[in-house]
């Protein structure tokens, strides 16, 4: 019979972590990851699993969640964020596939976002497909991007149940998630070289944001889910805007850029 593992990183989740953690039972590992958590979350993923470790914290979370994979003795790993949540119809899916043995070596599945007390339908926003359930071993995250997508050996294919984003609930948590990742992709275009010209700055001020808020706002119906859907889309929109304002400031303070981070972190 396949086994499976759950891995999980997270960073003073301490508030998420029964949510995300307390329906595992089905799971034939849990594991998760700390990264220098101030907040119980250490104590609290201990109540769900024993397969608990600590690691530096680091922008570049892929290192972390490679970190955790290797720490994984399944067949078959499934990785989840703390505020996301697999519902038994998709647990039953996910046994279900990884039984019949499939060609396989991954899977995307379907993810509905909760923003701001609102199930998300429209802007783009469902079913936003992840690539989460993958074969041990035949699949990784390239430790560059915060958000780069599973690397996958071989095949993929799709589940039909969807899992649960239980995103921000209200406007400052939704400005401090976009802030933490304007200033990873403003640090990266730093340290790729990039000055902040005239070209780029009419490209990120200007014409992205405003090609993304009408792309997911209206052309996708992001309308249709009323001010979340607004809120969502103008959030998404400006990240562009802070991502130049903040390349601006490294380009001139070079000297006070974080280092990337190192290799010695995984």
């Amino acid at each position: 019979m396949a086994t499976i593992a759950i891995s999980m990183i997270g960073h003073n989740e301490a508030a998420l972590l029964p949510q995300a953690l307390g329906n595992l039972g089905w799971a034939d590992e849990v594991i998760y990851v700390d990264c220098e958590s101030s907040d119980d979350s250490l104590q609290v993923a201990r109540r769900y699993t024993d397969k608990v470790f600590s690691r530096p914290n680091t922008t570049q979370l892929n290192i972390n969640k490679s970190y955790g994979f290797s720490q994984a003795s399944a067949d078959w790993i499934f990785y989840l964020d703390p505020d996301e949540v697999i519902p038994d119809a998709l647990a039953a899916e996910i046994r279900a596939v990884i039984a019949a043995d499939p060609p396989q070596n991954a899977f995307w599945l379907p993810r509905r976002n909760y923003f701001f007390g609102h199930w998300l339908r429209h802007g783009g926003q469902y079913p936003d497909r992840q690539l989460r359930l993958f074969r041990r071993g035949r699949a990784h995250f390239p430790c560059r991007h915060v958000h780069e997508v599973l690397q996958v050996e071989g095949a993929t294919g799709r589940l039909r149940e969807a899992m649960e984003h239980h995103t921000v609930t209200s406007v400052p948590a939704a400005l401090a998630k976009m802030d933490f990742y304007s200033t990873f992709n403003a640090q990266q275009m730093a340290r790729a070289g990039l000055e902040p010209t005239v070209g780029l700055a009419l490209r990120l001020m200007a014409f992205k944001p405003a090609s993304r808020f009408l792309r997911r706002f209206v052309f996708k119906g992001g309308f249709l889910d009323g001010w979340p859907g607004f809120i969502a889309a103008a959030i998404s929109s400006i990240d562009f805007q802070f991502r130049f304002l903040k390349l601006w400031h490294w380009s001139r303070h070079r000297d006070a850029l974080p280092a990337p981070p190192g290799e010695a972190a995984r």
